[in-house]
């Protein structure tokens, strides 16, 4: 499909479903992978299998919501080519269910600080390096949540995965901004 030997790819949450698919699929590729989770077990799991399968898995344990744990895991890892922005849900706390009219404001917090300052963080860390290199990518895994209400009672969750999908469009258009060349005037 598509070459990725040489190039370092950090994939949050990947220490179980979609993430874990998504890590193996890159490393498969031939992307050195390193594997994103709050929990040890489930990130040493995924790094476990991709290097069964004879490709290349490192982990890196830290909490997406924690800048400054971010910031320091990225500095460990190096450089980082490729950005997925996977860890999501309701965090650490888990998805309350529950009508908005129903829930006490700190329910609001574990989804929208993964959802939305998790991203946030992690772009911090990575896209600096990647802009000063010209080369990067990063990946907002999202859900039909961000554009629409899906679910009665996931308001805060939706509210979280619409702010990371808004906030990487943007990004995106203030790096082409900033990276393309400037338009030739013209003159008289």
């Amino acid at each position: 499909m598509f070459d990725l030997k040489g190039r370092t790819a950090l994939i949050t949450g990947a220490g179980q479903n979609v993430g874990a698919g998504i890590a193996r699929a890159l490393a498969a590729q031939g992307a050195s992978v390193v594997v994103n989770d709050v929990v040890a077990d489930r990130a040493d799991a995924t790094a476990a299998a991709i290097c069964d399968a004879g490709e290349s898995a490192a982990t890196s344990v830290f909490d997406v919501t924690d800048l400054d744990a971010v910031a320091s895991a990225v500095h460990t890892i190096g450089i980082v080519d490729i950005l997925v922005n996977n860890a999501g849900n309701g965090g650490v706390q888990g998805m309350p269910v529950t009508p908005f009219v129903e829930m006490a404001p700190e329910q609001w917090e574990g989804p929208i600080r993964v959802n939305l300052y998790g991203v946030l963080h992690c772009c911090r860390a990575t896209v600096p390096a990647m802009v000063d290199r010209g080369w990067g990518r990063v990946i907002t895994i999202s859900s039909g949540a961000a554009t629409g209400g899906v679910n009665i009672g996931v308001s805060p969750y939706s509210a979280g995965k619409g702010g990371g999908l808004a906030f990487t469009r943007t990004l995106a258009l203030e790096i082409a901004v900033r990276a393309s060349p400037p338009t030739p005037s013209r003159s008289g």
